[in-house]
């Protein structure tokens, strides 16, 4: 990050703080304002008075116990009549002063037992008032405290980070000078490294040159020429005078020197073609177009897969040989013209395709077809153009490459030839580490940032997409 954008970055930050203390102050000034004092509960009510009842249960009688006595005299008859009129009110209020005193007398535990409840809680609301009181007190006390807290520890911490600052920049600016060095020091590696390379390849090329001039003078030697001889280099015969025949490619030790130096080592090749083996399974007859030093041929010989190769190049056919392979030397679509139809169990050809021109490479796939038995498949292998890092890297590398070949092109070509079943397998991905990397969307971006980021991102994977895939891929074609 540049030094215009850290400092903005800090201004941003330094600004987000000052607005958050701010509203850190005036939550607390607000909370402070609204601190409620110890409510003023009421009095308990006072006691029931029970002073009249025991009065009450003793005069609620206002009868005697037994009705006047009547009889017969005057005074009997009297007191009747009188009974008579004044009994019945008097029984009345008798009946009104019983059922008064019962109710007193029922509801005063009633009213005791009130009182003492409602004394009770507002003892109780007093005690938790006094609490809440104590609490929001304290709750002021503390939240007041954190703004001191806070600032000490930022003041402790900016003191370290001004401190670390300090060593980094030290570490920073030895760490530039080693960098430097290094540097230095890698750039004149590197140059040791690409006059080394440029020696082995010199050298390589040296001994095959010599090793082929060996062979074909042994060849030479062995055929005894004598007046008037015709010697044909790459063919060995045990006739003092062989038949004139075309010459050998003199220069076919370079593109194997080619080979060895771009394309990679026996150990490599055989290593990235040995998972087409199982296609061939319980096939015979395999057909092993433009064989090269023979690997393939190899692999499937060690699985009991009965197989035999071809290859214009006379350098690559020796090597071959060597190696105890069957190998023809001449043209694929030539020998294939002279095989009977449905006599091959399959047929592959690595990185060959790309070497032809599209006339000769549609005559051979439809020949491949009518000579491939049903049952047998055709495997391609070659260069993926749409993956630009294996077109720039490898396909324009070789000068022998004639037509870069797409693999909808291939498929559809394979299609049309006859092939029913076609698939596509891409193969060799491009190292994580030699791709685009997109950057790093951290938190402390604002918005406008994190987008532009995203959209940074999102270029990258298309770029990706079509630079840096697959740098092979294989047609499968199956009769």
């Amino acid at each position: 990050m540049s030094d215009e954008r850290l400092a903005e970055l800090l201004e941003r930050l330094a600004k987000e703080r000052a607005e958050a203390d701010r509203r850190y102050n005036d939550a607390l000034t607000a909370l402070d304002r609204e601190l409620q004092p110890e409510p003023t509960l009421p009095h308990p009510p006072t006691g029931y008075d029970t002073e009249k009842l025991p009065a009450l249960n003793e005069a609620w009688n206002i009868l005697p116990a037994d009705a006047p006595p009547l009889d017969r005299s005057i005074k009997g008859r009297m007191r009747a009549f009188v009974w008579r009129l004044v009994g019945p009110a008097l029984e009345t209020q008798r009946h009104f002063n019983a059922t008064l005193v019962e109710h007193l007398n029922r509801n005063v535990e009633s009213h005791q037992a009130s009182r003492e409840s409602i004394t009770t809680t507002i003892a109780m609301l007093g005690q938790q008032a006094e609490r809440l009181t104590r609490f929001q007190g304290l709750l002021i006390q503390y939240l007041q405290t954190i703004t001191l807290y806070i600032d000490t520890r930022d003041r402790s911490v900016s003191a370290e980070a001004r401190a670390l600052r300090g060593l980094l920049d030290a570490i920073g600016e030895d760490w530039l000078k080693r960098w430097d060095s290094l540097a230095a020091r890698e750039a004149r590696f590197t140059n040791q490294l690409a006059s080394l390379d440029d020696l082995r390849t010199s050298v390589a090329l040296a001994q095959q040159t010599a090793l082929t001039l060996k062979r074909e003078v042994e060849r030479y030697l062995a055929s005894g020429p004598g007046p008037g001889a015709a010697y044909a280099p790459g063919v060995a015969t045990s006739s003092p005078a062989p038949a004139p025949v075309a010459a050998a490619d003199l220069d076919a030790f370079k593109y194997l020197g080619f080979e060895e130096a771009f394309r990679g080592s026996e150990d490599a090749i055989r290593s990235r073609l040995a998972s087409y083996v199982p296609y061939f399974e319980g096939q015979t007859d395999v057909l092993d177009i433009g064989c090269g030093r023979g690997q393939f041929l190899d692999l499937l010989r060690q699985n009991g897969i009965p197989a035999w190769g071809i290859d214009l190049n006379h350098e690559m056919v020796e090597v071959s040989r060597a190696r105890g392979l069957d190998v023809t030397e001449g043209d694929a679509l030539g020998l294939l013209g002279t095989l009977a139809d449905n006599s091959l169990g399959g047929i592959f050809a690595s990185q060959v395709v790309e070497h032809l021109p599209p006339p000769y490479l549609m005559r051979l796939l439809e020949t491949a077809m009518h000579k491939v038995r049903p049952g047998g498949l055709v495997i391609l292998e070659t260069i993926n153009p749409a993956c630009w890092l294996a077109f720039f890297e490898s396909f324009i590398r070789d000068v022998t490459h004639v037509w870069p070949l797409h693999p909808d092109t291939l498929q559809y070509l394979l299609r049309v030839s006859g092939f029913q079943r076609v698939t596509i397998e891409f193969r060799s991905p491009v190292a994580e580490s030699a791709r685009l990397q997109p950057v790093p969307a951290h938190a402390a971006l604002d918005a406008s940032l994190r987008d532009l980021v995203s959209s940074f991102n999102e270029n990258v994977e298309k770029l990706n997409a079509r630079l840096f895939t697959f740098q092979d891929y294989a047609a499968i074609a199956r009769k």
